[in-house]
């Protein structure tokens, strides 16, 4: 077995590992599914199908875009978080391994979109630093977009971006007893969309 091989099916253990310790530890008064359904109102697509019960599989009308949707739970003191990642798979044009984080730039402001390499092939990351860059369409779309944690991972030859907005989720308080559902907006959505779409053609290229 090659290195990148080896290196490869270690992160995916360690990634199948991490999701099924999430899933024992699901937090009380944890109710799967309850938020991705709230999202589905937000998101107004015709095609939202129910893949799990905490997953769905979602299709923009145009049929030009198609991700996976899952709820995932962070635990804090008397309270949880369920909070909704969007996950869209670009087959890659070569083979490699690469972890890239984006993230806005800019202390106060927002001024430009950066992407830290988290490992694999440095190159990669400048190349996909550039592309964003030179692609206005996928820059004005992420500017505005308030995402939490925008990752992108390349394993073999398969791109998967990994997109956590801090719309579509819900905070879950134990004492005193309460749910709040943080709403899409029409402006978050259009803006979600758009970066998806461009991230799918900007990888689509590397």
């Amino acid at each position: 077995m090659s290195r990148g091989n080896l290196s490869a099916n270690l992160s995916n253990l360690r990634q199948k590992l991490s999701e099924l310790f999430s899933v024992q530890r699901a937090p009380s008064g944890y109710r799967p599914g309850v938020t991705l359904e709230l999202l589905r109102r937000n998101l107004g697509l015709a095609r939202f199908e129910v893949s799990g019960p905490a997953a769905a599989t979602v299709v923009t009308d145009d049929g030009s875009l198609q991700l996976e949707v899952v709820e995932r739970t962070e635990s804090q003191l008397l309270m949880h978080l369920v909070m909704t990642e969007f996950v869209l798979r670009v087959p890659a044009s070569r083979e490699g391994t690469a972890r890239l984080e984006l993230h806005h730039s800019g202390a106060v402001r927002r001024r430009g979109i950066a992407c830290r390499q988290r490992g694999g092939d440095g190159e990669l990351a400048g190349r996909l630093r550039t592309a964003i860059e030179h692609d206005s369409v996928l820059y004005q779309a992420l500017m505005p977009l308030d995402f939490k944690r925008l990752r992108i991972d390349l394993q073999g030859r398969q791109w998967c971006v990994r997109l956590e907005h801090m719309g579509g989720s819900e905070v879950v308080n134990r004492m005193p007893a309460f749910r709040r559902y943080i709403p899409l907006s029409r402006e978050q959505r259009t803006a979600l969309l758009a970066a998806l779409s461009g991230l799918q053609r900007v990888l689509g290229t590397l």
